[in-house]
């Protein structure tokens, strides 16, 4: 595909762009963790990623699934020129984001500092829970307003934070800690970036909210968009990060537990070069899925189609790239991280031809959230996470890495061809690369 054709397709422009500054914040991450491994004590690098985890699987219940609505509800206002009424639908998300973040800190507090401690054996995770907690809130709404930002036609704005800005305040504040040997606030300099970026994200969502149509809005304009209506098309989409989630962490718990920490690390490290993958998906994922909303509403069935069709075949080919090269040069890009990582090959070709086999249903993952069947998807990603629980339970005992890589495969696939068949039966809109 030539420069010339590529400018001239805005999707196929917005992909490769996208993609472009999520390999940026890639980099960006895997510096800084060169960073931390060469001058960190691991005890503090533990508590870092630990922390890192808590605020991940605590903010996909807080945030409700509303990062991704809050594109659903602008491609629905787009479709009927009603974009002005967006403020007040951020607004009541905001008020559910503080609610439920609140909540989440009654409930740690009630279970105790005694049972956690005792939980994880160590007297220091309660007040790491604790602080992480605290700035739960405004985590939650950084991640909020990024999407809210992307939703407002600032895709490449959100992009930066998304996988950038987030880490600019931990990476200086890093470098400073190591230099004034106070590197054990490594974990508060993070959660304190994100109240900074809370309110540097805010203060850009609502001057972008200003620079839109000044109609005033009556109450009853946006009585459809109530809070039941928010939480129920939202909370599904919640459910369904979730269980992505669960499915990238089963292998792991369950390899720990089987085969000790340094199969996880082994483990981790092939997962971490399939992330090369999922970066690309989502890039397409991110940069289609507003047009998606926007042309099911509308009924606008050709179109639609189209968008389909282009955005597997982008997956596809730039998934296909990827894959030859990781599987012809597989053992050199291990042996890379040490001569003991070669043991993750076969879990790492597992993986990589599993997703190139993923990437011919197109944009499936998404197609059911953004049409307004998040329920269905839904109830798809829950049979998933089981199947990949089972799997796992069955195949790591006997096979290792390599049986969690079969079974990350074939609940992937599951999930894949079961949303494809449905999308198909219910819209008659071919997903598959053609």
């Amino acid at each position: 595909m030539g420069f010339n054709k590529i400018k001239k397709n805005p999707i196929v422009l917005q992909s490769f762009t996208t993609m472009f500054l999520r390999i940026i914040g890639v980099i960006t991450l895997f510096g800084f963790s060169l960073f931390l491994t060469h001058n960190y004590d691991p005890k503090i690098i533990g508590q870092f990623d630990f922390i890192r985890m808590v605020l991940l699987v605590l903010s996909s219940i807080c945030v409700l699934g509303t990062d991704q609505s809050i594109l659903y509800f602008t491609g629905i206002l787009k479709s009927s020129n009603e974009t002005e009424k967006l403020r007040a639908i951020y607004k009541k998300i905001a008020v559910l984001i503080f609610a439920l973040s609140m909540l989440v800190l009654i409930v740690f507090l009630i279970i105790g500092q005694n049972r956690i401690n005792v939980f994880f054996n160590q007297k220091g995770t309660y007040l790491l829970i604790y602080k992480a907690i605290i700035a739960l809130f405004f985590y939650c709404i950084t991640l909020f307003n990024t999407e809210t930002i992307r939703a407002l036609d600032k895709i490449y704005t959100a992009e930066l934070f998304r996988n950038t800005f987030k880490y600019v305040s931990v990476i200086i504040g890093a470098v400073v800690l190591f230099y004034i040997h106070e590197e054990s606030y490594l974990v508060d300099t993070f959660l304190v970036g994100f109240v900074a970026l809370s309110i540097i994200t805010t203060i850009i969502v609502f001057r972008l909210f200003e620079k839109q149509k000044n109609d005033s809005v009556l109450v009853d304009d946006t009585d459809r968009f109530n809070y039941s209506f928010i939480a129920h098309k939202s909370y599904p989409m919640a459910i369904s990060n979730l269980a992505i989630f669960l499915m990238m962490t089963f292998d792991v718990v369950f390899l720990k537990k089987f085969k000790g920490d340094e199969t996880v690390a082994y483990y981790s490290i092939v997962m971490k070069l399939v992330s090369v993958l999922f970066m690309i998906n989502n890039s397409v994922y991110i940069s289609v899925s507003l047009k998606i909303a926007q042309l099911y509403t509308e009924k606008n069935h050709r179109e639609l189609v189209k968008v389909l069709r282009e955005s597997a075949r982008i997956i596809v080919m730039l998934t296909l790239a990827v894959v030859i090269t990781v599987c012809l040069f597989s053992e050199d890009i291990l042996y890379f991280f040490g001569e003991n990582y070669i043991e993750g090959k076969q879990a790492l070709l597992i993986l990589m031809v599993g997703q190139l086999l993923a990437s011919f249903f197109g944009v499936a993952a998404i197609y059911l959230n953004m049409t307004g069947r998040q329920s269905i998807f839904q109830v798809i990603l829950i049979f998933a996470v089981l199947l990949n629980l089972v799997l796992n339970i069955i195949l790591i005992p006997m096979y290792s890495m390599t049986g969690a890589a079969i079974a990350f495969v074939a609940s992937l696939l599951f999930w894949n061809i079961i949303t494809a068949i449905i999308i198909y039966k219910k819209d008659k809109v071919v997903v598959l690369f053609h």
